[in-house]
């Protein structure tokens, strides 16, 4: 398949040459998060078939955005994993998320589907470093089948899918309640009083969650 451009010797418009594809930067956004084998990637972006996945990660590797490697024991199983140029659309995909839970979010569609994996990336877009100066506590969240945990360390975050080995606080929820958090401008506080979640831990930390993460305020695109 002839790879199409805009044949614009532009750096905007080069960038869009190499991710501006369907699927492409939803494939970034997958591996942002850590290594990835096919059936987890399939797994994440259901609509995006077997033959058109197999061609956007060849497009990758082509490319010098992905490459491929061997998970370490006990899975020892082919994955994709980014290389150093795709890590560094990071940003770029974080920016794109702040900006679209600002102007592009709304209600959910009944067609839409939805990964609770997918917050793990979304902590990182959403997180507020000056509320966490001075904080070092680690957090994991599960939510319903899915396990994923955020540490802070004094104004920084790292978040990853999996349990964590020595959690400060545990949130669990489920998948409604937590849209009903993260969509709806619920505290956890109305949502754990209410009966759809749980808290336990340090007090100090779970005290200092609530400002760690802060939505933008969705808005109309018009007017």
């Amino acid at each position: 398949m002839e790879q199409r451009t805009y044949n614009q010797y532009c750096a905007t418009a080069r960038t869009l040459d190499l991710v501006g594809e369907r699927w492409t930067l939803l494939l970034i956004r997958e591996l942002l998060t850590g290594p990835k084998r096919f059936g987890d990637l399939q797994a994440s972006l259901r609509g995006l078939g077997t033959g058109l996945l197999a061609a956007r990660l060849k497009h990758l590797e082509r490319e010098g955005l992905a490459h491929k490697i061997t998970l370490p024991p006990p899975a020892r199983t082919p994955a994709y994993a980014l290389t150093e140029s795709g890590e560094e659309l990071g940003p770029a995909v974080l920016a794109l998320a702040r900006w679209g839970l600002k102007w592009a979010m709304g209600e959910r569609r009944e067609s839409e589907t939805f990964h609770p994996g997918w917050a793990v990336l979304g902590l990182r877009a959403c997180f507020d470093a000056e509320a966490a100066d001075g904080l070092r506590a680690v957090y994991e969240f599960r939510v319903d089948d899915e396990v994923f945990h955020a540490r802070i360390d004094d104004g920084t975050i790292e978040t990853l899918h999996g349990p964590a080995q020595h959690p400060d606080v545990i949130i669990t929820i489920g998948e409604e309640a937590f849209l009903d958090l993260t969509g709806h401008g619920l505290t956890l506080a109305e949502v754990v009083e209410g009966g759809a979640a749980s808290a336990s831990g340090d007090r100090e930390a779970l005290r200092r969650l609530q400002g760690l993460f802060r939505l933008p305020r969705a808005q109309a695109r018009k007017a």
